[in-house]
């Protein structure tokens, strides 16, 4: 991993994206790019403007659940398209079958497009949910069946440690598999493109290259801090209310999770936006957790981040402030 101090940089942008297959998205303040390498080593590049955030969708602690919801869209959304033109999709020839099949039957291209996203959307926050919330609680409430005295507070510690222990495991067996090793690589291409922009340094493949590949407003450093909230929030409120019952125990977790998404958005927007000592160490967990989620990129893969950058950055210097 890289010097922690090398994570400073004089700027810091809004700038961010996603890895996708066999290419990147980046969103800007104003516009959000689609940067995707064909099969015949082209790039495919699309783009639309942003609508600027209005009411609701500025409030602190309110804010995250929109940008949240609209990453796992648009992000959604994009992974597909990838998956199309990258070639990792399906073919043109194969036929549809099931859901896919019914759903675009019975509407039209844009529609059906529209409902298999906001599906695989819905799916993809459910099994995050089951797997790092839910799960851990279950496992423990089957713990607390055998060891009947287990105390409130250790049964909450015995929770948090699933969830962590979890999601490493989840994250470790991706990174070990192809696909989504080379996703990763993507992720570290878009990581060090942006530090590149951040130092004040010319977009090129030999700047970029030298970049840190683990950044401090990443989405696995999201997760994991919701991850982390939510372990607090489980000693904290369940242990003084004494609340045993392991559906309980589930149902308020799922109630929670818009005041956890809320709260970690306002705590990464923070720390990663500071560089005082006491922002290092808080940010510290969540950057190591990226060793299992950005890879080296090679030089392919920086000019994909190159471009995605240069597309989305704002006319006017700096109104992409941090």
């Amino acid at each position: 991993m890289a010097n922690q101090d090398s994570h400073s940089t004089p700027f810091k942008t809004t700038c961010g994206g996603q890895a996708l297959l066999e290419g990147i998205l980046m969103q800007g303040p104003e516009k959000r790019a689609i940067v995707v390498r064909k099969p015949d080593g082209e790039l495919d590049i699309t783009e639309e403007e942003i609508k600027p955030k209005r009411g609701l969708a500025k409030l602190p602690f309110i804010r995250g659940l929109f940008i949240f919801g609209g990453s796992m869209v648009h992000g959604m959304k994009a992974l597909m398209y990838s998956a199309e033109v990258s070639g990792e999709g399906m073919d043109e020839e194969e036929e549809l079958t099931g859901l896919d099949k019914w759903i675009s039957d019975h509407f039209n291209d844009e529609k059906a497009t529209a409902i298999i996203i906001t599906l695989a959307a819905v799916i993809g926050i459910s099994f995050s949910i089951g797997l790092f919330i839910l799960l851990p609680t279950a496992l423990t409430g089957l713990i607390g069946l055998v060891w009947k005295t287990m105390p409130l507070w250790v049964r909450s510690v015995i929770e948090g440690v699933l969830k962590v222990v979890i999601f490493m495991t989840y994250l470790y067996l991706c990174s070990k598999m192809k696909e989504i090793h080379r996703v990763f690589q993507y992720h570290g291409a878009e990581h060090k493109t942006i530090y590149c922009y951040e130092n004040g340094l010319e977009l090129t493949v030999e700047n970029v290259r030298k970049q840190p590949r683990h950044h401090p407003r990443c989405g696995t450093s999201f997760l994991f801090v919701v991850i982390a909230v939510s372990i607090f929030l489980s000693i904290v409120i369940f242990t003084p209310l004494e609340i045993e019952n392991t559906f309980l125990r589930m149902a308020l977790h799922l109630l929670m999770l818009p005041i956890i998404v809320g709260v970690t958005y306002e705590f990464n927007r923070y720390v990663g936006g500071h560089d005082g000592a006491l922002c290092r160490v808080l940010r510290g967990p969540g950057m190591w957790m990226q060793n299992f989620t950005t890879f080296e990129p090679d030089d392919s893969m920086i000019e994909v981040g190159i471009e995605a950058l240069k597309r989305v950055l704002p006319q006017e210097k700096g109104t992409d402030q941090w």
